[in-house]
């Protein structure tokens, strides 16, 4: 009876963790076929017969990204969308690049755990944990320090130096998506009602009609 409460245990976790990332592939590859009108979840394959080598390679990873903008930050993205061969192989990557006190806002990846190299000079990292806890766990990271946000997890980066930073992240889905918190909930289309977000968070309308006035950028690269 023990065993098999044991692997019952095992098999639940299984499905468990099966279910949290993209789906397996069942071939050698699955290049997206960006032509096709066919709406799945992922990308219709390509013709195999037609794939090259440049179905599986992007260039220009080593130019910084412009930091010119609110937050200092700029993250070029290399997921399905600009290689297509990693289309089922649930993986992608960014390069993150941040200017003198610099930040990648709060902000979570639904489909995704992400793991962070610095590439160059510092960084304060963290990620909060769910309710009730909603715990911080932060890092200062230099370079060739690694640190890993969990999968759906708010988290953040700030460079604290007078230097440029430059970081690589790999994460768990070839299409993690981003959702910026502050662009998010003040920055929606349609807006969400003032009253609302003034309950939620125990300000004064004006407050949030203020915040939503403004110009919420994103500093993705998709």
């Amino acid at each position: 009876m023990a065993s098999a409460m044991f692997m019952a245990v095992l098999l639940t976790l299984a499905a468990v963790g099966a279910l949290a990332s993209d789906p397996g592939p069942l071939q050698d590859f699955c290049v997206a076929d960006n032509t096709s009108q066919v709406l799945v979840n992922g990308f219709v394959c390509k013709n195999p017969m037609k794939v090259d080598a440049d179905d599986f390679f992007f260039s220009g990873l080593n130019k910084p990204g412009n930091t010119t903008n609110k937050v200092g930050s700029s993250v070029t993205t290399v997921n399905v969308n600009k290689i297509g061969g990693l289309n089922t192989l649930g993986i992608s990557l960014v390069r993150i690049d941040y200017a003198p006190y610099g930040q990648n806002p709060p902000h979570t990846h639904p489909r995704a755990t992400e793991i962070l190299t610095v590439i160059e000079g510092t960084l304060h990292v963290g990620f909060v944990t769910s309710n009730p806890q909603n715990r911080l766990i932060f890092k200062v990271l230099n370079a060739g320090d690694v640190f890993v946000f969990p999968v759906g997890l708010i988290h953040f980066q700030f460079n604290p130096g007078h230097e440029n930073t430059v970081a690589i992240a790999a994460l768990s889905s070839q299409n993690p998506g981003v959702i910026t918190i502050a662009n998010a909930v003040f920055g929606s289309n349609p807006k969400i009602d003032d009253g609302i977000l003034a309950k939620a968070f125990q300000v004064d309308k004006k407050v949030i009609d203020d915040l939503q006035s403004q110009f919420w950028m994103d500093n993705n690269n998709y």
